[in-house]
């Protein structure tokens, strides 16, 4: 690789990290090339970008960042592959995690979220099982709903009692 196809990929390396809301850190060794398309095509659906990456590249584009020597101890070796995530937190962590059941020869190294590293267990525990975004929204909405809803419930108790009394009288006068 000459020196200015260096500097334009880690240039990429940098933009993609600064871009993205979650990474995921893979090891692909042992899956065959339809394995790692099917993987790409699974990532693709969920808007995830799958990208095989050259260790001391991104190490290099990360190298202001103060969680550099941390990732480069437990993710950046051996076969790398990183899966960013810029819509949805959870989303590459999710397929990635969802993956592993069928073949479990992809191994998950690490994740970043938000400059915070996580291991490989913090990835398929934590961020594999974030809600999605319209999840989040529903639960949100139903949250604040809840107190409109209890609200309106205990405005209509009286009406429906008054409704109740009115009725019970009006059987007790036709009975008369």
């Amino acid at each position: 690789m000459l020196r200015t196809e260096k500097i334009q990929a880690v240039d990429y390396i940098r933009g993609q990290f600064q871009r993205m809301s979650s990474a995921v850190f893979v090891d692909y060794a042992g899956l065959t090339v339809q394995h790692v398309s099917k993987l790409r095509d699974n990532l693709r659906e969920k808007g995830v970008e799958y990208k095989v990456l050259k260790n001391k590249l991104v190490k290099y584009a990360l190298k202001d960042e103060s969680f550099v020597d941390s990732l480069g101890k437990f993710a950046l070796r051996g076969m790398t592959a990183v899966a960013f995530s810029f819509e949805e937190p959870s989303a590459a962590a999710r397929v990635l995690k969802d993956y592993r059941k069928e073949n479990d020869k992809l191994k998950i190294k690490g994740g970043l979220l938000d400059g915070q590293l996580l291991d490989s267990r913090a990835v398929e525990d934590q961020l594999a099982t974030l809600p999605s975004k319209d999840e989040a929204r529903s639960h949100l909405l139903a949250t604040m709903n809840a107190p409109a809803q209890t609200l309106l419930r205990l405005l209509n108790v009286p009406a429906r009692d008054f409704v109740g009394v009115m009725a019970a009288k009006q059987r007790k006068d036709e009975g008369e």
